[in-house]
């Protein structure tokens, strides 16, 4: 029996050298190539025409909600100054106009920032898309059986992510 069991121990042996063999063999020929997203979406010509197109759009409306914030602080401190010397039921309305414009204050600021959230995911989805089919393209040229995008560490060697900005940044 013992030898039947070292001649098995053997042949597993023999079998496990050959298939990390074949891997280390694989593993050389396998190209992986990296992408810094954050960078892509920080430094290629379209996330920041995206950026500018954003802040051109909402500039006017993000003026509106932060006069209007300034309007309720003012208001606000108005009425704290003059509360101690009003007669009650002056007291209660202005308090009653205070909520009354806050609550309009806190509508506008969350339908701005909905409004605003809503296109920068339409915006980012765009660029994403882009930047995509760039990456497939380099990858495509350059023979990498993968690419990834996240990491906690990558060789330098490895980061394609200037080619795929200049695919980016040379692309319309």
């Amino acid at each position: 029996m013992k030898t039947l069991s070292s001649l098995f121990n053997r042949k597993t042996l023999v079998a496990v050298a050959l298939g990390l063999a074949t891997l280390g063999v694989a593993a050389q020929d396998l190209r992986i190539g990296f992408v810094n997203l954050e960078r892509i979406l920080r430094d290629s010509n379209s996330a920041k025409a995206a950026q500018t197109k954003l802040e051109q759009e909402f500039s006017r409306r993000e003026k509106e909600v932060q006069g209007l914030a300034a309007q309720l602080k003012s208001a606000s401190e108005k009425f704290e100054r003059e509360a101690p010397t009003l007669p009650e039921g002056q007291r209660t309305t202005r308090q009653r106009q205070l909520v009354e414009q806050d609550r309009d204050f806190q509508r506008k600021q969350r339908e701005f920032q909905e409004d605003l959230n809503m296109r920068k995911n339409e915006e980012l989805q765009s660029v994403l898309e882009r930047a995509n089919r760039v990456i497939r393209q380099v990858a495509e040229a350059e023979k990498f059986d993968l690419v990834i995008q996240e990491a906690v560490y990558i060789n330098p060697k490895h980061d394609i992510t200037d080619k795929v900005l200049s695919g980016l940044n040379g692309s319309k």
